[in-house]
């Protein structure tokens, strides 16, 4: 086993130092915030991920894991592996990524090596979503300190799903790596052997670019089949057919495969909404273009605001004054996440609307909070129905559809549930005096009939013979 110092313990940086560990490694995770070190130190973990917070406990009783504000130690190591997982926002100024924080840091490691005259062989892993070309950006960089025979920068990006990061990593679909450095990826397939020997597959390029793009590529294409499947459910309301039913004929297709056909108020998080943005900047750069992924970006914030229409529409186009609650905040369930979730734009047009929103979520709430400060947040689930007009589910816990709906209908304004997760079976509900609004389903006949008699207008007998169906 090897001797690890991971970079970074935000949420990537702290699920691969943890999970290093836990394949058996001697793993340092360094941050320069001295409080959260502390925390982490003391085993309070600043993020919510399922079972993160036992994995750190057993590996940090085991001596595998440890946290520090200083890397100095662990630069006299003769063989080193450092792995930078720094976030890379979009930038202030524009849409490109901001690998700033992450250049420094992997140039004070360098440089730092270099003047203490330290020997050995030196990888610096990055973690991080980076720009295609910021590896080899980074080795010319390095090279002004580091003799070229003594270092390799390798590509190796993350995959994980917040919620189920842990199991993306111990049980990955790939491991990817990318350096021109035959030394440095020998090193890279140790570090991941406790994976490999139980059969994980691991792509190695001797392009660091290769590496690079496959992240992009990846998030595009999932962000894509979000992206479609809410225009469809969209479009399912408007003929007459019916998004799940929908997802689960062209899911069995194995060109197309039924993960990610769920449709939803749209994305959020912390990847794909910037990963596009950084990506188109990147052809732009580069002297091309993507449309496509152009398009992604444009489809995600219309069915956003498709959303916000969707209730105020439901509430009779005007929900000034009126108490709405709103169940989950997390860009998805599994997280305490909202960078750009769907809940933010729903909420602060809801409220400039006019409306009185309540929401809770299990473990969101502290973070939204700082985002949308207006917001009246409830101390339980239950308590948003009370007085509600509406209540809208706009995040898939599992807790909310064990609430108990026979109780609470009696404490709202008007028993109306606008589910937009397709979260809860209608059924019950409509059985329980609620009136129910998913996304995607099928309209009424009622409302099919009224459409296609606007659409046949002076074809009387068309009308009657439809009408007699």
């Amino acid at each position: 086993m090897l001797k690890i110092c991971v970079v970074g313990t935000g949420y990537v940086g702290l699920v691969t130092g943890t999970c290093l560990a836990e394949m058996g490694h001697d793993v340092l995770c360094v941050d320069t915030h001295a409080e959260k070190i502390a925390r982490l130190s003391k085993g309070d973990i600043p993020i919510y991920e399922p079972g993160l917070d036992a994995i750190v406990a057993d590996n940090v009783a085991a001596g595998r894991l440890a946290f520090s504000t200083d890397i100095t130690s662990v630069l006299a190591w003769e063989t080193l592996v450092l792995f930078f997982a720094i976030g890379t926002p979009t930038a202030a100024d524009g849409p490109h990524a901001d690998v700033g924080p992450l250049r420094n840091a992997v140039l004070q490691a360098a440089r730092a090596r270099a003047e203490r005259g330290y020997g050995g062989f030196i990888v610096f892993v990055i973690k991080s979503t980076v720009p295609v070309g910021t590896c080899a950006r980074l080795d010319a960089e390095v090279a002004r300190w580091l003799p070229r025979e003594s270092y390799a920068i390798v590509s190796n990006p993350e995959f994980l799903r917040e919620g189920c990061a842990i199991e993306d990593f111990l049980a990955p679909d790939r491991i990817v790596l990318g350096s021109s450095s035959p030394h440095g990826l020998a090193l890279m397939r140790r570090v991941y052997a406790p994976l490999t020997t139980r059969g994980y597959r691991l792509l190695a390029f001797d392009t660091v670019e290769t590496s690079e793009m496959i992240k992009y590529a990846s998030n595009v294409f999932l962000a894509t089949k979000i992206g479609l499947v809410n225009e469809f459910a969209l479009l399912c309301e408007k003929v007459g057919a019916d998004v799940t039913d929908l997802a689960q004929g062209i899911g069995l297709d194995r060109r197309i495969g039924p993960a990610g056909l769920k449709a939803g108020p749209g994305f959020g998080g912390s990847c794909f909404p910037k990963d596009l943005r950084a990506l188109v900047r990147i052809a732009e750069e580069a002297g091309g273009a993507m449309p496509i992924a152009e398009a992604v970006i444009a489809s995600n914030e219309r069915q956003k605001r498709a959303m916000v229409a969707r209730v105020v529409e439901r509430l009779g186009g005007d929900v000034r004054d009126l108490r709405i609650g709103v169940l989950g905040l997390s860009f998805k369930a599994g997280t305490d996440d909202v960078r750009e979730a769907p809940a933010v734009t729903l909420i602060d047009e809801l409220i400039k609307a006019g409306a009185r929103v309540v929401a809770f979520d299990p473990v969101a709430m502290q973070a939204f909070g700082r985002i949308v400060p207006d917001i009246e947040l409830a101390a339980t689930a239950e308590d948003v129905f009370a007085d509600a007009a509406a209540v809208v589910i706009v995040t898939e816990w599992p807790e909310f559809a064990a609430l108990p709906f026979a109780e609470l209908s009696s404490a709202m304004a008007r028993p109306l549930v606008i589910d937009l997760r397709n979260h809860l079976d209608p059924a019950p509900l409509a059985a329980l005096g609620y009136e129910y609004l998913g996304l995607g389903h099928a309209a009424s006949r009622a409302d099919l009939l009224v459409e296609v008699e606007m659409e046949l207008d002076g074809r009387p007998e068309r009308k009657a013979a439809i009408a007699a169906e």
